[in-house]
């Protein structure tokens, strides 16, 4: 599939560098809370860096203050590009089935695809499984979230036989905000335990190869030797790379070919976009995640 892409690629550079400029103006990412804007930022630069120079106009980055600004930003067009996780997807796609695709999804180390919400607690706090949270605090992220709040929402009532309404099984439930923000809220003892994502490969110690623990380790703000995995969900699709469906041909097939060579050709930049050690990534369809757009219909109603 990348010689395919590549191929592709190479047929347009004809129209020469400027050709891309007189079918867009700018390029915009979006991307997805869970840790503060200003990392995001950072460590989507490359990114933009990249994509810049191929398309040969300004590429502007968003990090709005939540899942829904990411979502929103694609319906109205202000957003071209984003790694959003399945459930994301899903509202977008429920939303409106034609404003984008997925092109391509995260790969972890082993060659798999795919990632877990991962349920955590403070060593300290004697909590090793769901069943000692039975009346206490637990926390959630972004109700747009897979990890941090529609595959737990499942997933955990199945093991408990109660909703995750407040007073039903657990004392309370809370959103954080995002997954930094239910790491530091478990870590700071506002909620005694709640749920993030990671690939749960990997060491503990280091928050696995990927995901908002490795991302809270490698900024400092953590040690993963105060906190203990209380609880693991089946295997989540992987993160989709989303792009806008109205995009120019050429633009699509540049941007695309640059996301799907970034594991080989930049594998530093791959682990500041992917959050933690990747192979890169690999060619993806809406078919993968026809079971999440399910699970969200049903959770919402819709």
């Amino acid at each position: 599939m990348k010689k395919t892409l590549a191929l592709a690629l190479a047929a347009t550079t004809a129209l020469g560098a400027g050709a891309f400029a007189e079918e867009i103006t700018e390029f915009r990412i979006g991307i997805l809370g869970g840790e503060n804007a200003q990392d995001r930022l950072t460590n989507n630069q490359c990114l933009a860096d990249k994509i810049s120079e191929a398309l040969n106009v300004e590429v502007k980055m968003f990090a709005p203050a939540d899942y829904n600004g990411v979502i929103q930003g694609i319906l109205g067009g202000s957003i071209d590009l984003a790694l959003l996780g399945p459930s994301s997807y899903a509202a977008l796609h429920i939303a409106d089935p034609e404003a984008a695709s997925p092109i391509l999804v995260k790969v972890n180390l082993d060659g798999s695809i795919g990632y877990h919400s991962i349920g955590f607690a403070r060593v300290d706090s004697g909590l090793t499984s769901l069943e000692d949270v039975q009346g206490k605090v637990f926390g959630f992220g972004d109700p747009n979230s897979t990890s941090g709040y529609l595959i737990p929402s499942i997933e955990i009532p199945e093991i408990t036989g109660a909703s995750m309404d407040s007073g039903d099984y657990f004392g309370e439930v809370k959103f954080t905000g995002g997954h930094e923000q239910t790491i530091l809220a478990v870590k700071n003892g506002d909620i005694d335990a709640g749920v993030t994502w990671a690939d749960g490969q990997g060491n503990w110690e280091d928050g696995y190869n990927f995901g908002a623990l490795r991302k809270a380790v490698d900024a400092g703000l953590v040690d993963m030797n105060d906190l203990t995995e209380i609880w693991r969900s089946k295997l989540i699709p992987g993160e989709p790379i989303v792009m806008r469906n109205a995009l120019p041909d050429v633009v699509r097939t540049s941007v695309t070919n640059i996301m799907d060579t970034l594991g080989e050709t930049d594998p530093e930049c791959a682990y500041g976009v992917g959050g933690g050690e990747i192979q890169g990534f690999d060619p993806i369809t809406h078919d993968a995640y026809t079971s999440i757009v399910g699970a969200r219909r049903a959770k919402i109603g819709g």
